[in-house]
This record gives structure tokens, sequence and C-alpha cells, in this order.
């Protein structure tokens, strides 16, 4: 299992932040993208990475309905994963295509109330699909329960896509989803601590 740091509550010491996690073990830096058309909030925005020296690969996940902006912003900056929401377009296949045209591995995204069957006919076609175990929008939030039945029916599905998990990952909420999933996006629990590595070798052990 791989973890991906998400550093959404940092806006604000985006440098530091990013410094701190170049030494670590963590295997990605996530980076949630909001603009205020998918939830109420907004976040730094991929433009600030530019000047940034980052030595972690970025997995990009873009929660707005702007997506021919936002997807080729994060073209940019060379991901490991570009991630979009099923729930913010009906051309699901044009933007699959897109990220995929750039050679970068493309996820899917699906909110807490959403069904899994919505999602079936793009399961051969990316590379990750995306759990989100809290209402998306806000840092800090606490896990949904139910998310932990969700994935493990999408695991008896799974064939050539990863599974990723987001919202409320700390070393409790980890334990019952850690046979499950390939990548454990977690934020607070790990930026919110004077020890990141600590914090991220206690999910991964």
């Amino acid at each position: 299992m791989k973890i991906s740091v998400s550093i959404l509550k940092e806006k604000d010491r985006l440098n530091e932040v990013i410094n701190s996690l170049q030494n670590t073990s963590c295997d990605f830096i996530h980076l949630d993208i909001m603009d205020s058309t998918f939830t109420s909030n907004t976040s730094f925005s991929l433009e600030e990475l530019n000047n940034i020296a980052n030595n972690k690969k970025y997995d990009v996940h873009i929660m707005s309905t702007n997506l021919d902006y936002q997807i080729n912003e994060a073209i940019k900056l060379n991901p490991e994963l570009i991630t979009f929401h099923l729930e913010a377009t009906k051309d699901i296949n044009k933007y699959i295509n897109l990220i995929k045209s750039h050679d970068i591995k493309v996820g899917l995204a699906i909110n807490p109330k959403t069904r899994l069957w919505k999602i079936k006919k793009y399961l051969n076609l990316v590379d990750l699909v995306l759990v989100m175990s809290v209402v998306p929008g806000m840092g800090g939030q606490k896990f949904i329960p139910s998310t932990i039945k969700k994935i493990k029916k999408l695991k008896s599905k799974q064939s050539g896509f990863l599974i990723s998990v987001d919202g409320g990952i700390n070393n409790e909420t980890i334990r019952e989803l850690k046979e499950y999933i390939d990548i454990a996006v977690s934020g607070s629990y790990i930026t919110d601590s004077d020890n990141y590595e600590e914090k991220i070798a206690s999910l991964k052990k």
C-alpha cells in the first residue's frame, strides 16, 4: 500500500510542507484542486506549484467542473496521476482520453453517495478509482464508515485498476482498509503533526 499525502489544508505554507515531505517515505503528494465550481470551497492553484522544488510525484485530484482548464494545468506538472470526478461531467471519455494522451495515469473519483454501478463501464479505461470517504471540499473531516463496504465490493471487481481512498484516513481508520486498497490519501493526520515520517510509517505498518 502506498501513501499519498494531501496538502489541502496547507495552502498558506505550501513550500514549507512540500519541502518537509521530500525526506519522508511518502509515495506521492496529493493535490486537491478546488475552484468553487464543484465544491463550495477553493484551494491553492496548480500554478502556485510551478516554482516549488519537489522530488516526489504529484497525485492530482481535481474537484472542479472546469475540467478543460484544470486538467491542462495539471498536465504541466507531469504528475503520476490526474483524477477527476464522475459527478463533475458527462464527458467522461473525453477527459480520460485527454489525460492518457499525455502518458499520464488517469483516475476517476466518486463521492460517498455515488453507487459503484455508475462507474462500471469505465473500469477498464482508468488506472485508478478514488473512493471518497468524506464529502469533498474540506480537510479534516471524519471517515464515513460505509466506505469500507463500498471498497470491499470494488475490490471484488478489481482488474487492471488501482483502488485509492481519500478522507479521514488515520492509523485507526486504515486498519479495515489496507488489505483492500492500493493507495491511501491522508492529509491532516500527517501534516498536523510534528513528525511527518512517524505518521506515514504508522499508516504503512
